[in-house]
């Protein structure tokens, strides 16, 4: 029997046994495999069995299905092969091949020499995350803009109260004429 096992760290050693023939993989609960992780799509890929293949279809997924580092949309997946869902590592088994070793958690090249502040406590996600491809995971804890988002520490400008004013006072002026106007039509009617 074929079984996808979960490489990476802190899903890793999680297993789907593949006796249907066609499991969804994504990270809400409707899923037949779930992975909640905010790299995985809410509805990422479906594995189908066909006859003796394990085909893997994505499904239009934020962060993309990987099979060895090429991006697919629909591909027959080869056992002892290494699936990549947004930033989940996955890899199918059959019957009497051992279970992969868990993988360590890629850790980020150090910035400062500062230690670094205690991570916060994650909470559940409900949308998808977008992974940007060669992103350091310090600026992300960070909040960092990306290059070119910033305008050189300009901020929104300020209206000017003076252009405010011109605007009241050509209101006011056309009030006035259209006033003036309605006064000698009517006083012309009465005549």
């Amino acid at each position: 029997m074929a079984k996808l096992v979960v490489l990476s760290a802190g899903f890793s050693g999680r297993t789907h046994e593949l006796n249907v023939d066609k499991t969804t993989i994504g990270r809400v609960e409707d899923n037949t495999f779930q992975i909640a992780d905010p790299s995985v799509s809410s509805h990422h890929c479906e594995v189908l069995l066909r006859g003796s293949d394990v085909v893997v279809k994505d499904l239009n997924s934020t962060n993309g299905s990987f099979l060895n580092g090429e991006k697919i949309s629909e591909v027959v997946l080869k056992p002892g092969q290494t699936l990549k869902l947004g930033q989940i590592e996955l890899q199918l088994l059959t019957d009497g091949m051992p279970m992969p070793a868990a993988k360590a958690p890629s850790a980020p090249a150090p910035t400062s020499s500062a230690p670094a502040p205690a991570a916060p406590a994650r909470k559940p996600m409900d949308s998808t995350m977008i992974v940007p491809r060669g992103g350091n995971l310090n600026e992300l804890s960070e909040g960092a803009r990306a290059p070119g988002f910033d305008t050189a520490g300009k901020g929104f400008s300020k209206k000017k109260k003076n252009t405010n004013m011109l605007f009241v006072y050509v209101g006011v002026g056309l009030a006035v004429i259209i006033g003036i106007v309605l006064v000698v039509v009517f006083s012309q009617l009465h005549h």
